[in-house]
């Protein structure tokens, strides 16, 4: 099995989306109203990343087997004043068929490498609090929950984001 991982360019908006979108509705199922999943289009995430990708607000990179795109994460400067010179992961997905094939992992250190040599000692992410698999994998890698929360609304389902970090004193990658 052939893997690599690139930098995602303005040409692969569309692949991103589609991963998230892919990803979202299995990932999520029993998480998010499951209205709002069968009508979640595999093109909603193209013009952020459009906008990210062009204006570097964000990097993003892509993992891909045997030539086919399976997962991305994207990541950048903390969007939160309390977390300056600190860095973010804002969004980590692979399609539901790669998922525990350890291409998560592969990406995350890609990031994680990236990111220090941005000179981002620490990085945080959000994580819905009803997500136990993503919650385990980041804790598996070192991620420990802050206790912040932070709440949005998605077809008048009220959903709660745990704040994770990972500092180079709880995780000697980034060191």
């Amino acid at each position: 099995m052939n893997v690599k991982i690139r930098k995602a360019t303005l040409e692969d908006v569309n692949t991103i989306s589609n991963i998230y979108a892919l990803s979202w509705k299995s990932a999520y199922k029993g998480i998010v109203p499951q209205k709002y999943l069968d009508e979640l289009k595999c093109t909603f995430w193209v013009s952020s990343f459009q906008n990210w990708i062009n204006n570097n607000i964000l990097t993003a990179q892509l993992i891909y087997e045997n030539e086919l795109p399976v997962g991305c994460i994207a990541y950048g400067k903390a969007r939160d004043d309390k977390f300056a010179n600190w860095g973010e992961i804002k969004s980590f997905y692979l399609l539901p068929d790669h998922f525990r094939k350890g291409y998560g992992q592969k990406l995350l250190q890609t990031a994680l490498i990236d990111m220090k040599t941005k000179g981002y000692e620490n990085c945080y992410l959000w994580v819905l609090k009803e997500n136990y698999n993503a919650k385990n994998f980041y804790e598996s890698n070192g991620f420990i929950c802050n206790n912040d929360e932070c709440t949005c609304e998605i077809v008048q389902k009220q959903l709660v984001d745990v704040r994770y970090i990972l500092t180079s004193v709880n995780h000697t990658k980034l060191a």
